[in-house]
């Protein structure tokens, strides 16, 4: 099959259309790719018992591992982001796929925890390329409408961190090798990367067109406003509102990665429930995440980021605050609430961000992507050494507290989304 038929699947836009226009074909499609690039990305924390099994590995090196896969997309992914702002590389999404792929190849053959380190550094570096570029595609065929397009794909990348888990379960008792099977995963994931790439090229070359016709300056102020409008805060006050953006993510990924990282061992450990029902209990988790996530873009779109920043994170609180005293009914209950209320807050921090520094949507989004995976990842490594020096429990009384940094909240400006739209 040539290029030219292949990339036809996304609509082609005429020139007064580029940028005016919600493309949900391309929203779709980039979504359904994060979903497949965070259901390898998934596997890792699910075949944990697996590797420690078979590695003999303690709570300090599993967290190593996270720390590796996650400490490598936080590196790169700023830098990423800050050179395709330059620099439009779209066919850094199929190439990001591409490490990935020989990321869970070398994984499926690792004969040491050294080249287990390896392969999870692998896949950290391909999703470090993958996230930057393919956020900014989903702002690119929002249509105006960010916050509802990063929801939409962070869904995706939700659904997959839920969906690794469930196929593991099914996968991974055959083992180490069965890891392999995902590599279809990841192959399917460059054919469809290769085609959005095609599509952002030609989605960039009419605006471009757009912006150097005369004729249609009238329908190139939605693209011009959208990509050199800014803020209007004052310099000191936008870093001070990143810095507690970024506090803020500390707070919701250092708890994510108790819950992501050590949930199916605190379950075993507390509770003795079996690996598999562990591992089911993970995927409601992260089902709820997946489920929740898309509400809080769109909600942030007409009532304020601000809003929906105050209620996924403080709001979640009092929940938090209970889970490590509850049953094994009442801790899967309460931990399904936590990931719905929860999960709102990256999308909306993300677009927050990029309202703040919205002529560096690639840098912003590099760097949060970068923060998220690499907070996790210390928080992972610290907490598995915490673990290693107390207990697991002791692990969720701790976290249950964090949260409560959402109070910083008060601290951020006001961006009115109906006053933006006005001003346009």
């Amino acid at each position: 099959m040539s290029s030219e038929s292949k990339v036809s699947a996304f609509p082609a836009e005429s020139v007064t259309d580029a940028g005016s226009k919600t493309v949900f074909k391309v929203l779709l499609a980039i979504s359904f790719c994060h979903l497949l690039n965070d259901t390898v990305q998934s596997l890792l924390p699910a075949i944990y018992p697996l590797l420690r099994d078979t590695f003999h590995l303690d709570f300090g090196q599993i967290g190593l591992i996270s720390f590796t896969t996650t400490f490598t997309a936080s590196l790169l992914q700023p830098l990423v982001g800050l050179y395709t702002d330059r620099h439009h590389k779209p066919n850094f999404l199929a190439i990001g796929m591409g490490i990935t792929l020989i990321g869970l190849v070398t994984l499926s053959l690792a004969p040491s925890y050294a080249s287990v380190l390896v392969a999870a550094g692998l896949v950290g570096i391909g999703s470090s390329v993958f996230h930057p570029e393919s956020s900014r595609v989903a702002r690119m065929a929002s249509g105006g409408q960010h916050g509802m397009a990063q929801s939409l794909f962070q869904v995706g990348g939700n659904a997959g961190s839920a969906l690794g888990p469930l196929l593991a379960t099914f996968i991974l008792p055959r083992g180490q090798r069965s890891i392999a099977w995902f590599s279809f995963v990841a192959l399917l994931g460059i054919i469809l990367l290769a085609e959005i790439g095609a599509w952002a090229k030609r989605r960039r070359a009419a605006q471009e067109q757009l912006r150097a016709a005369p004729l249609a300056a009238h329908t190139s102020a939605h693209v011009i406003s959208d990509e050199a409008s800014h803020a209007h805060l004052p310099r000191k006050k936008i870093v001070w509102s990143l810095a507690i953006l970024v506090a803020l993510m500390f707070s919701k990924y250092f708890y994510l990665a108790s819950l992501g990282s050590y949930y199916t061992f605190y379950l075993m450990d507390k509770f003795h429930v079996s690996i598999r029902s562990a591992e089911i209990h993970l995927f409601a988790f992260l089902g709820a995440v997946a489920a929740g996530t898309f509400f809080g873009g769109p909600v942030g779109d007409r009532m304020g980021r601000k809003v929906v920043i105050w209620y996924s994170i403080l709001g979640v609180l009092p929940f938090t605050l209970i889970l490590p005293y509850a049953n094994l009914f009442w801790t899967g209950i309460l931990s399904v609430v936590i990931g719905l209320i929860l999960a709102s807050a990256f999308s909306t921090i993300l677009v927050f961000a990029q309202e703040l520094v919205p002529t560096k949507v690639g840098t912003i989004s590099g760097t949060f992507f970068g923060l998220a995976f690499g907070l996790g990842g210390i928080g992972a490594a610290l907490l598995g050494k915490l673990a290693d020096a107390t207990n697991i429990r002791f692990v969720y009384q701790v976290c249950s507290f964090l949260p409560a940094m959402g109070i910083l909240t008060v601290f951020l400006p006001d961006l009115n989304p109906a006053e933006n739209k006005a001003s346009r």
